[in-house]
């Protein structure tokens, strides 16, 4: 499962980068979407390597992404009813199937595909320079999932602990 997440605004991009960002549902600056790895994403993912960041999740943060971020329609949280009419008896199983492509979230009614989260804690590194520059932009292998942790709940380190 490959997390993409928008880190660059609209302003001053290519025409060719916009549409792609808007062919993932990438509209805004910290949107979020998960899609399963194939040869046209990674096409995709090429166009618009200036503007997003993009890795493998692990089932841990997938969980977290499920209890805390994703959304039904009506901006309702996953529940334990919506869970046992999709076929599954808790979100670790759920996490568990995404994380083995056994299902996709366009997939399972009613999910939103787009997962808004907050600014990282402790912002972005410089977002116009890759990752392997010491950036924020392109590919980041599993090192997203320390992303995605700062985004989901920015008052916790990665330890657990709270910072407050």
């Amino acid at each position: 499962m490959i997390a993409i997440i928008r880190i660059r605004g609209s302003t001053g991009i290519k025409p060719f980068a916009e549409k792609t960002a808007e062919l993932l549902n990438l509209n805004r600056i910290n949107h979020m979407v998960l899609f399963q790895e194939s040869e046209s994403l990674n096409g995709m993912l090429n166009r618009v390597k200036d503007y997003v960041t993009w890795g493998e999740v692990d089932t841990e943060t997938l969980e977290l992404l499920l209890k805390d971020r994703i959304l039904l329609n009506g901006r309702k949280k996953l529940t334990e009813d919506y869970l046992k009419s999709s076929g599954y008896s808790s979100i670790e199983e759920l996490a568990k199937a995404l994380s083995e492509n056994k299902v996709k979230i366009k997939d399972l009614p009613d999910v939103k595909p787009v997962i808004r989260l907050n600014p990282p804690k402790g912002g972005y590194e410089a977002i116009q320079k890759p990752f392997h520059q010491n950036g924020s932009a392109g590919y980041r292998g599993s090192k997203i999932n320390n992303l995605i942790r700062r985004m989901i709940v920015p008052g916790v380190d990665l330890n657990g602990k709270d910072k407050n």
